[in-house]
């Protein structure tokens, strides 16, 4: 299904606020685990403008936009971690991987809780607010979704290899993490032949589950 005008305008805001916060709470999650190199270079924010990637935030959406993609996908700038400053570096490694797709998710099911509340106390569907609001709530769940298990797979950089990696034995892992000079590459290479519309079904299930009784 193509993505309209509408949903373009209500997806931009809605995909940068979902890799903020995602990439903020990598940083979070370094802080409270002994790495304050993310706070010392003021990434700690909610305030976007620390964050913008030149080529994930603005030229890629542009360029999906430009030639109306059916999806839309980005990044931010990705937050400064020292491993060597971690309490435990290997296990606090996978702590922080897995706070991005983690304050995702919470994202995603405040998003099904408020939903739940405007229809559990009456919201008038017919009211354009009403709509408007129940409308962004659900594109904010599937973008919320999409990138949480996006970045679980684990393929570096991406988030599901820090949890990997911390997994296997020092040697694999070093080898492992070799992966991420290219592991980028790697990943636009499986999405353009289509390996990985699995996410789709995925975000399809966890979505029936969070909508279920609503």
């Amino acid at each position: 299904m193509g993505i309209n005008n509408i949903d373009w305008i209500l997806g931009i805001p809605l995909l940068f606020f979902a890799i903020v916060i995602h990439e903020c709470c990598h940083g979070w999650a370094a802080y409270l685990n002994g790495d304050d190199t993310a706070k010392q270079m003021g990434r700690l924010t909610l305030n976007p403008l620390p964050h913008i990637d030149p080529i994930g935030t603005v030229l890629l959406p542009v360029m999906l936009i430009v030639i109306r993609a059916p999806i839309l996908i980005g990044w931010a700038k990705p937050v400064p971690i020292n491993p060597y400053r971690l309490n435990d570096p290997v296990k606090d490694m996978a702590k922080v991987g897995m706070a991005g797709p983690a304050a995702n998710f919470t994202v995603a099911l405040l998003s099904v809780l408020l939903i739940w509340l405007l229809k559990i106390f009456g919201a008038n569907p017919s009211n354009n607010f009403n709509f408007l609001l129940i409308k962004i709530m659900y594109m904010n769940i599937q973008i919320n979704l999409v990138l949480a298990v996006f970045n679980l797979i684990p393929i570096p950089p991406l988030d599901g290899s820090r949890i990997v990696s911390a997994l296997l034995p020092a040697h694999i892992a070093y080898k492992y993490n070799q992966m991420e000079r290219y592991g980028i590459f790697l990943v636009f290479i499986l999405l353009s032949f289509g390996m990985l519309d699995f996410i789709w079904k995925i975000v399809s299930y966890i979505q029936r589950f969070l909508f279920w009784g609503i």
